[in-house]
């Protein structure tokens, strides 16, 4: 599809990739170059369209208030209550994401609904996924 519409793409945009061609050295080594289309999820062209479609809030609602960075404990008890004998937190990816949501919910409950931080005209949040550094302990 993608190799059939290469003249609706905006290729004089790619302004990284023309750079990277102008002044790497090792262009020669590139077999294929490939850019992911917006549809492909976390790619930067993704993100970016995501990030302008944020700011499209901007104008009617003003610039944010408040920039939360909200993490989970993966050894906070209501997770090892649920585990069973042998698992560790790193063993369920499902808990832990379950738990999170529960807890993020509520935040949003808390500041929206129960406006903690006043009145609430827009709200809007993203969720990133960062893999941990998980150190196995040997006996």
């Amino acid at each position: 599809m993608y190799e059939l519409n290469r003249q609706k793409f905006r290729v004089e945009e790619y302004i990284h990739l023309r750079d990277a061609a102008t002044n790497d050295e090792y262009v020669t080594d590139i077999c294929r170059i490939v850019i992911l289309p917006a549809t492909y999820i976390y790619s930067a062209r993704h993100v970016h369209e995501y990030a302008l479609y944020a700011m499209t809030y901007v104008p009617l609602y003003g610039p944010p208030d408040l920039f939360i960075t909200f993490t989970c404990n993966t050894t906070g008890s209501e997770i090892n209550e649920e585990l069973v004998d042998g698992q560790s937190s790193v063993d369920r990816h499902d808990l832990i994401a379950r738990v999170f949501r529960q807890k993020l919910i509520k935040l949003i409950d808390i500041i929206t609904k129960i406006s903690i931080y006043g009145e609430v005209n827009s709200s809007m949040y993203s969720i990133e996924w960062q893999k941990g550094i998980f150190r196995m302990l040997t006996s």
